[in-house]
């Protein structure tokens, strides 16, 4: 009779974690290797043809702007985390729609195994010394892409940009599914970021 006490011992539930960590770190480079063929072929057959550009990366800068990071999500990028790293209440009242939360007490092990380190990582927290903190533990850990969103949640609802959470009652609009109404929102979002930057 098998009473699966054999599942308890300490060198089975080893090998089994590093057995699923492996598999984990293959479906990624998988899923990577595909969104990279995918935004291959779309820069090469698609882009060009777009009425306004697809929005580009500032990942060598330790500070993003909450347009760039918008800009990202309206096209759907795959390549990116938001994490906040507020309390878990701060986050559940109200938060970037998307966002993980890693509370900053819980950095860099909270994330370590379920993110990988080349990913684009964005963070905010409650002020921005608390971000600051949180994307240098995280480069410390070995995370090759963080910045700090620059202004937090404040600026990302300055920008109106989606939020979760039970505070938050946004509803997707009537365009929210529409190519074309998208494409149109980003070429204006895009026509904002360009005001504020002079």
């Amino acid at each position: 009779m098998n009473t699966g006490s054999e599942n308890l011992n300490p060198e089975t539930i080893e090998s089994n974690a590093q057995r699923v960590q492996g598999e984990f770190q293959a479906a990624h480079k998988q899923e990577e290797s595909a969104v990279g063929k995918a935004k291959d072929s779309f820069n090469k057959n698609i882009a060009s043809k777009l009425p306004v550009p697809t929005p580009g990366s500032s990942m060598n800068n330790r500070q993003a702007s909450a347009f760039e990071v918008k800009s990202r999500l309206m096209w759907g990028e795959p390549g990116l985390t938001i994490l906040d790293v507020r309390d878990r209440s701060s986050f559940q009242s109200r938060c970037i729609q998307g966002a993980m939360n890693a509370p900053i007490s819980t950095l860099p092990d909270s994330v370590q195994n379920n993110m990988q380190t080349n990913r684009d990582v964005y963070v905010y927290g409650s002020n921005a010394d608390e971000a600051a903190n949180a994307a240098q533990m995280l480069r410390e850990a070995g995370f090759q892409s963080v910045s700090q969103i620059e202004g937090g949640l404040a600026s990302w609802e300055e920008i109106q940009g989606p939020l979760d959470g039970v505070d938050s009652q946004d509803q997707p609009g009537p365009g929210a599914y529409n190519l074309l109404s998208r494409l149109k929102a980003f070429s204006n979002e895009r026509a904002k970021e360009a005001q504020m930057a002079r």
